[in-house]
């Protein structure tokens, strides 16, 4: 197969509601040459059939958002992956972006990120995300993180545990640089922080990044989180 400049991985688990608005949005992409690799959990719903439709490429894997979106990374071409969540979306040009960013030199990057809600309080949630994440230099899956294929692969891919998976990506990928921060700003649903309340979901957010920096087992922070 030839080689593709960017390669969009999305995981997928009973998004029928709102995959198809996700991935009509990546249309112009997929016109100038990205991929979209849509890679479903086992969905109980009309997700991996709606999506279908919209995607390069649609497959399923193992549950678990690590497990997809490493099965969509093996599947891929591009000499780039950018990993995006199904209730996220890309600003424009997001593609010239990412590759603008690499060819400068990045080995890694992350967008910023805006939160889409009725709360006043998500606004604040996303620059302090944004920040932290340009201080620490580590990012969370939000934030749409890109890689260098060939990086990827070298640290073995995203570790396959139920959460922070993300953030255990970025220390790994930190250990050669530290990470493109586009200003450019992808739109995330605000749906978790609504459905539990803004500040109980700051809170346990909190509660669980500090346990998982004490040492604890990301299984049982993914039991607290449920």
């Amino acid at each position: 197969m030839s080689a593709v400049a960017l390669s969009i991985i999305v995981p997928v688990l009973n998004e029928a509601a709102g995959i198809e608005a996700t991935l009509r949005a990546l249309a112009h992409l997929r016109q100038q040459g990205a991929e979209v690799i849509v890679v479903d959990g086992g969905s109980h719903d009309d997700t991996f059939h709606q999506a279908q439709a919209h995607a390069s490429v649609v497959l399923t894997a193992p549950r678990g958002r690590a497990r997809q979106m490493n099965a969509g990374a093996a599947k891929a071409r591009g000499e780039v992956l950018l990993f995006l969540h199904a209730d996220t979306q890309l600003p424009p040009q997001a593609d010239r972006l990412v590759l603008d960013a690499i060819a400068a030199g990045a080995v890694w990057g992350r967008f910023d990120v805006r939160i889409v809600g009725s709360a006043w309080m998500l606004r604040v949630v996303a620059a302090l995300m944004n920040a932290r994440s340009r201080l620490s230099g580590i990012a969370t899956g939000d934030q749409a993180l890109f890689v260098r294929r060939d990086n990827f692969e070298r640290i073995g891919g995203f570790p396959e545990q139920p959460l922070m998976e993300d953030i255990e990506l970025s220390k790994r990928l930190r250990q050669w640089a530290r990470p493109a921060c586009l200003r450019a700003q992808v739109a995330t649903s605000g749906r978790r922080w609504e459905s539990r309340g803004v500040w109980t979901t700051i809170l346990l957010m909190w509660r669980l990044r500090w346990r998982y920096w004490r040492g604890e087992s990301p299984e049982r922070l993914a039991e607290a989180y449920r």
